[in-house]
């Protein structure tokens, strides 16, 4: 890390886009659980009391795509008429297509789903090989679901956002120099006490976690001293606007796609995640500190057309050693990920909120022996 100040941001599960992800891998869920070689492509909008569901699916499978986005907008908390978006009442759209032929031809092949870029990174500042501040970010806006949840703080809403700058020195972090959050709360609830409660309930509790402190002066909570009502009545929510989020922050480069919605011939999903898989097993082995790696393809063809790899000069070993052991990791052709990272099984819904990456239970994240 060549900042010596750096930010990244987080957003709770209840966040208008994180519902329109956690809403797409929900129906990709759905079909892969009883064929897993469905094809999916789906994209979700949601705003005021509505839910509109597009993109392109070729399965043996049929699934009640309203039922499955009314599910997911129940579990969210989205039960209040004063949100103007509930799961009982808000019109469902469902504009579902069969997959373009010519893309079909070209997957059926062991061909990638489309062309693009993927990006995967790693680095040892943490324990679990994701930077810190992204990992913070996550770690408290899933506090101020779990707060909200479990009726310790029940005058909260569904929606928020956390956001959090870490000092660095010598490429490490030094310690947390401001945490910014965004919670609806009911209005009846002064924002004095807001801002308290989350400072002593969720930022103390989540820094302290990982050895960090901070002053309440230096934490925000609602820039603008109030917001009562959150989610798609105040914001248009759409699948994959967080890319930054779901990957690494910003403290890495992101490719050109996002995740949800997409079944794993979808490069932009899968490859993401080898890139990732590979990343993490180099600074696990102790090559490098720090380590990103690209990895491109192109439509119906099933092996990347481009790899490589970069250490910011952290390397402690030759880097021909370094390429010698990433690229016998794992098989990168579409097909060769698909095996080794078991991904025709229905895990997607779990991954769309609180970030892809970093977290135990995924095939991705497993380092090997």
């Amino acid at each position: 890390m060549n900042y010596k100040i750096f930010t990244s941001e987080s957003v709770c599960a209840g966040h208008p886009d994180k519902i329109c992800d956690q809403i797409s891998d929900a129906i990709l869920d759905a079909h892969l659980a009883d064929h897993p070689q469905s094809r999916v492509a789906v994209e979700t909008l949601v705003t005021t009391n509505k839910v509109v569901i597009a993109g392109e699916i070729a399965s043996k499978v049929r699934a009640d795509y309203e039922k499955i986005a009314r599910n997911v907008v129940k579990d969210l908390g989205y039960d209040n008429p004063i949100y103007n978006f509930r799961w009982q009442t808000a019109t469902i759209e469902v504009l579902i297509h069969q997959q373009s032929l010519d893309i079909a031809s070209g997957v059926s092949r062991g061909g990638a789903g489309d062309q693009g870029i993927m990006f995967g990174y790693a680095t040892d500042e943490t324990a679990n090989f994701m930077p810190l501040p992204i990992v913070l970010a996550h770690e408290i806006v899933k506090a101020v679901d779990t707060s909200r949840k479990s009726e310790q703080l029940p005058y909260l809403r569904p929606d928020g956002k956390s956001q959090v700058t870490v000092e660095y020195k010598d490429g490490y972090p030094l310690r947390v120099i401001k945490v910014i959050t965004a919670v609806p709360h009911d209005p009846k609830i002064d924002q004095k006490r807001v801002s308290v409660d989350i400072y002593e309930y969720v930022i103390k509790k989540v820094l302290g976690k990982y050895g960090y402190t901070i002053n309440f002066s230096d934490t925000i909570c609602n820039g603008t001293g109030k917001w009562a009502v959150g989610g798609p009545t105040s914001d248009t929510g759409v699948t994959g606007r967080k890319i930054n989020v779901d990957s690494y922050g910003s403290a890495a480069r992101v490719g050109g796609g996002c995740f949800s919605g997409k079944d794993p011939t979808k490069v932009d999903r899968s490859a993401a995640y080898a890139a990732r898989f590979i990343a993490k097993n180099i600074v696990a082995a102790k090559f490098a500190s720090r380590c990103e790696i690209q990895l491109a393809y192109v439509i119906g063809k099933p092996r990347p057309i481009a790899k490589a790899i970069e250490t910011f000069g952290t390397q402690k070993v030759a880097i021909g050693k370094i390429e010698k052991f990433a690229w016998s990791l794992i098989d990168l052709s579409v097909n060769g990920i698909i095996t080794h990272l078991n991904l025709r099984r229905p895990i997607y819904q779990k991954t769309a909120s609180y970030g892809h990456f970093g977290r135990e239970g995924f095939s991705w994240e497993k380092i090997v022996s």
